[in-house]
């Protein structure tokens, strides 16, 4: 079912300045939307930005740290001042690090939960104080198949997709139970194709990269973009995530001793780490990312399971068209 909202809407975007969040910028942008822009980097923000302009759109942007429940909420207030009501917010934002769990710090634990989480419900907060009292708006918090199945080497942001999950099951009975019309959904990604890879926080000898061949940026703000505008409690994006998330239900055991033997190489790439690497846990990177890591040569362009989960009508169409037709040629091959 489709969710009813203003077009152009309002959509604000937290994490919008690269990666995932840049793509779901982009993504909006040739909607013509207003779109509120949030991320600690000015230099990524300004170049997002300008992309959402040359697009024919609207912009604004916020810097600010989505940790920062007081930040967020004065963003909030300077978009619907500025733009409007707010009709969208995305939680885009995470945080992560690359090491074994006792090789990481209190504060650096502290720090991918606070954004990785309490980002997601800092912008959540903010969004529902004024979507509420409209009865009518769309949230989308940005999972992970890793909110289902933990790897080894991401223990913190695991757990903080975690309680994402956990959080979307108490807020959305909550707003039932209130008769509201607020829609949150949540869309569990896969490994995808971003700068992520080259700016989270390692203590591992080689580069941080997905365990497996990832996804464009592309496909997952197409994912974000269609539970923006449909009420689906989730979208699950790529065959990989629903792997990981049945081979838990169904043999979580089992796939923790398969994982102790390939997540720790898997996660690796060839090269090492350059003793002057940067990371952006505390502090971003200097520069524009964009959306695009440097795996693109790798990543999938395309995702058949995301066009059967967003057109199950004509799916089933098929499937049905498909089974008429082979038990029509059983009943004529047994004529013969």
């Amino acid at each position: 079912m489709a969710i009813d909202l203003p077009h152009p809407p309002v959509v604000v975007i937290t994490g919008a300045s690269a990666g995932v969040g840049r793509a779901v910028v982009q993504r909006f942008a040739r909607d013509g939307a207003k779109i509120g822009l949030i991320a600690r980097g000015i230099e990524g923000l300004e170049a997002t930005r300008f992309e959402v302009e040359a697009a024919g759109g609207e912009a604004l942007i916020y810097p600010c740290d989505v940790a920062d429940a007081a930040e967020m909420e004065a963003a909030a207030e300077t978009f619907e001042n500025e733009l409007g009501p707010i009709d969208i917010w995305i939680n885009a934002a995470f945080a992560g690090i690359l090491a074994p769990f006792m090789e990481v710090s209190v504060e650096d634990y502290a720090r991918v939960t606070d954004v990785t989480y309490m980002g997601q419900v800092n912008g959540t907060r903010a969004a529902l104080k004024r979507m509420m009292r409209r009865n009518r708006g769309s949230i989308v918090l940005v999972g992970s198949a890793l909110a289902y199945r933990g790897i080894p080497l991401q223990s913190a942001y695991c757990g903080a997709k975690h309680a994402v999950q956990g959080f979307q099951d108490s807020v959305r009975s909550e707003l039932f139970s209130a008769g509201s019309k607020v829609h949150v959904s949540m869309v569990q990604l896969p490994g995808v194709n971003t700068p992520q890879f080259d700016w989270i926080r390692t203590t591992m000898p080689k580069k941080p990269k997905p365990a497996s061949p990832p996804y464009q940026p592309e496909i997952a703000a197409e994912a974000i973009h269609y539970a923006a505008y449909h009420r689906r409690k989730e979208i699950t994006l790529g065959w990989p995530s629903l792997q990981a998330i049945w081979g838990d239900w169904f043999a979580s055991g089992l796939v923790d001793r398969y994982l102790a033997a390939t997540g720790i190489e898997g996660q690796q790439d060839e090269e090492r780490v350059a003793p002057d690497r940067r990371d952006n846990l505390h502090e971003p990177v200097p520069g524009d990312r964009g959306a695009h890591g440097r795996f693109d040569a790798i990543a999938h362009r395309r995702s058949s399971q995301l066009w059967l989960t967003t057109h199950r009508a004509e799916a089933a169409l098929s499937l049905g068209a498909t089974l008429v037709a082979g038990g029509l040629a059983w009943a004529l091959s047994r004529r013969r």
